[in-house]
Formats: C-alpha cells, sequence, structure tokens
C-alpha cells in the first residue's frame, strides 16, 4: 500500500463516518423513523453505558470475579442499594467512591 492509497483510504472512511454520523442533521424532519425504531433506541445510551460498566465491575484481570472479595462488584451492588433508596444521583455516586475506597484495601491482598 503506497501513500496515495493510504490518503485515499483515510479521506473514504472520513467521509463515511461524516455522512453516517450527521445523516439526521443533513436530512432534518425529512426521515422519519417507525414508533418502534424510535421506541427501541430510548434503551440505547442505558445498554452502551452497561456494555462499558458492567465488564469492568466483574472483571479481575483476565477472569470473571462474582465473588464477595471484589470490591468494585461491591460497591456497586452499595451504589444501587443507596440509589434506589434516596433516588440522588450525586450522593450515590459518592457513596460508590467511597464505599470503593474503603472496600479496597480490606479486600485486595
Amino acid at each position: 500500500m503506497n501513500a496515495l492509497d493510504t490518503w485515499l483510504t483515510i479521506l473514504l472512511l472520513t467521509v463515511g463516518t461524516i455522512l453516517t454520523r450527521c445523516s439526521f442533521f443533513l436530512l432534518g424532519d425529512s426521515v422519519k423513523l417507525p414508533p418502534k425504531v424510535q421506541h427501541a433506541l430510548r434503551y440505547a445510551p442505558a445498554a452502551a453505558l452497561a456494555a462499558i460498566v458492567v465488564p469492568d465491575l466483574v472483571l479481575s484481570g483476565n477472569a470473571v470475579s462474582l465473588t464477595w472479595a471484589n470490591p468494585k462488584l461491591l460497591a456497586a451492588i452499595g451504589a444501587a442499594v443507596f440509589f434506589i433508596a434516596t433516588r440522588h444521583l450525586l450522593a450515590t455516586i459518592v457513596a460508590g467512591m467511597t464505599l470503593y475506597t474503603v472496600l479496597r484495601p480490606v479486600l485486595q491482598h
């Protein structure tokens, strides 16, 4: 692959990325998504967040750690219980981080 091929590939990938990400802005209201698709897209942010957070909570090294010795998992469970009880997001973050800070030195050897 020579330099021209590399730059052409970068240019085409850039154009493709811009078109796919900006298509809803460029087309505006002329394209209507079906109600089922709109309903399904409401779950996309939560699904993306779960896909990022859950592996960090349950993986220790390259192995799944679903034990009581996993401080991240215990802190997440504690934060979830705290949120269910209080419904206060900022306090939940503080509670979860406090739990993790306390549990990490105790549970890790």
